[in-house]
């Protein structure tokens, strides 16, 4: 590993400038409640720096707010309930503020449509997750013309345009994420992404690189490479091919840039050069996220996911071979329509050679236009929350296992800020993505810093700071 870089971020600009806005009560507030995965978690930044441009100051709370906004998923069924669920209580502040636009954007917008407008009457705009260019537009025009605004499609005119929006409004002043790639050609037969994100657009690999140099310059020292499908990134262009290795290799010059991460990968597209990285690129960081969904290849199948149980333990092996000290993460669907006890006993198996050190683990939902939702053979839903506790459990177990082995030694982390669970201390993460707990001064903030592991939990580690 070559020696990491040692500096203490500097706030961006758009940082002070949105901070300066915050504090300017002449200006309309708009209030962002993402849901969902971290690609709606970067939609939602690209968002409020469109907003910022146009006048708008980011609020903290619904009350402060002249816009209301909610950037939706529609991956699990649980999600949907919970944005209609907020719509009803924001309804209730139009009461006071009759002029408050209410809108709900992202994969289940592009889902619904106008039928939100239905079920949502409280509502004045929907949008798709490829219309976000449109939406100060579509915001003026309500305020104009009192009528609500509608707008689900992809206009493939506007894709390179949303590519190159970069958020200027970060939730972390050490963090951030890039969009590489949009969209999803895979079509598992239980997933709704390619049916509301599109299909796969890939995003200039120049472009990238920029947009990487200008946060890094701006103090941010960790960077997540983004894509529904990240490792299947293939720019063809000038006589050239670039893939994910490639594109991985050409940020590890770029000056202030500590760490490199990337999600969330296909494991079909892992191939020997991408697995290289993880030895040979001395930023990308020691963690990967492989999701797997099942360990019955009679289930895999009926997933369409397009790869054999023991082709998913040849990636595991290559990965471990390469990188001894890499940490695994996954996906697993418990209850798929069809999944018997013999499928399941196979994937706890899965989960028992592999030793993953976190699941993040699912009941079946069935997702409207998916194959999978046809499926006569539906699983109970009390079999499934049954094979999902036993699931989670197991893995809370094993994920402790792993982690009391850091009890005693010291890791190298990058302190990212505030514990969201506890204020009071600090946390970090290692390059194993583990996060740490600690008690320590703020101006650590953006620092790389040694720290002694004292105790473990499943989730996270406690450290004795400095």
């Amino acid at each position: 590993m070559s020696p990491k870089r040692m500096h203490i971020p500097q706030a961006s600009r758009a940082r002070q400038v949105m901070q300066e806005e915050k504090n300017t009560p002449q200006k309309p507030g708009v209030y962002v409640h993402t849901f969902g995965c971290q690609m709606n978690v970067h939609d939602s930044q690209k968002i409020l720096t469109l907003m910022s441009e146009k006048g708008y100051q980011a609020v903290e709370t619904p009350e402060e707010a002249s816009v209301i906004l909610l950037n939706t998923c529609s991956v699990r069924e649980k999600p949907e309930q919970k944005v209609l669920s907020a719509v009803g209580r924001y309804r209730n502040l139009k009461q006071n503020t009759p002029d408050l636009i209410i809108g709900v954007g992202g994969c289940f917008a592009r889902q619904e449509g106008e039928d939100l407008l239905r079920r949502a009457p409280a509502l004045d705009l929907v949008f798709g997750p490829d219309n976000i260019p449109e939406l100060p537009k579509m915001i003026q025009n309500i305020r104009e013309e009192h009528q609500p605004q509608v707008e689900t499609e992809f206009d493939p005119s506007n894709d390179v345009r949303f590519l190159d929006i970069a958020p200027q409004v970060l939730d972390s002043r050490v963090t951030a994420m890039v969009t590489i790639m949009k969209g999803c050609d895979k079509y598992c037969s239980f997933c709704i992404v390619p049916y509301v994100r599109g299909r796969e657009r890939y995003r200039d690999p120049v472009e990238i690189k920029e947009e990487v140099q200008r946060l890094s310059a701006q103090g941010i020292r960790e960077i997540m490479l983004l894509g529904q499908s990240v490792t299947s990134y293939k720019w063809k262009d000038r006589g050239e091919v670039w893939d994910l290795a490639r594109l991985i290799r050409s940020l590890d010059g770029v000056e202030g840039l500590d760490r490199l991460r990337f999600t969330s990968p296909y494991p079909r597209d892992f191939h020997q050069e991408l697995i290289d990285c993880f030895a040979e690129v001395p930023i990308l960081c020691d963690h990967v996220h492989l999701p797997f969904q099942s360990g019955s290849d009679r289930i895999l199948y009926r997933m369409n996911r397009r790869h054999t149980r023991e082709q998913y333990f040849g990636w595991v092996n290559g990965l471990r071979e390469r990188c001894p000290s890499i940490a695994i993460t996954a996906d697993v669907i418990v209850g798929f329509p069809g999944e018997e006890e013999q499928d399941f006993e196979e994937t706890m198996d899965l989960i028992e050679r592999v030793r993953f050190d976190a699941l993040f683990s699912f009941k079946y939902s069935p997702r409207p236009k998916t194959p999978a939702a046809r499926k006569v053979q539906q699983i109970s839903e009390e079999d499934k929350q049954r094979r999902l506790a036993y699931l989670q459990q197991r893995q809370l177990e094993i994920s402790l296992e792993i982690n009391k082995k850091f009890e005693g030694t010291e890791q190298l982390i990058l302190v990212e800020g505030r514990s969201r669970r506890n204020p009071e201390r600090l946390a970090g993460r290692t390059t194993t993505n583990k996060v740490v707990n600690f008690v320590g001064p703020e101006h650590l903030v953006g620092e790389m810093i040694n720290i002694r592991i004292i105790e473990a939990h499943a989730t996270a580690l406690v450290g004795e700071g400095q």
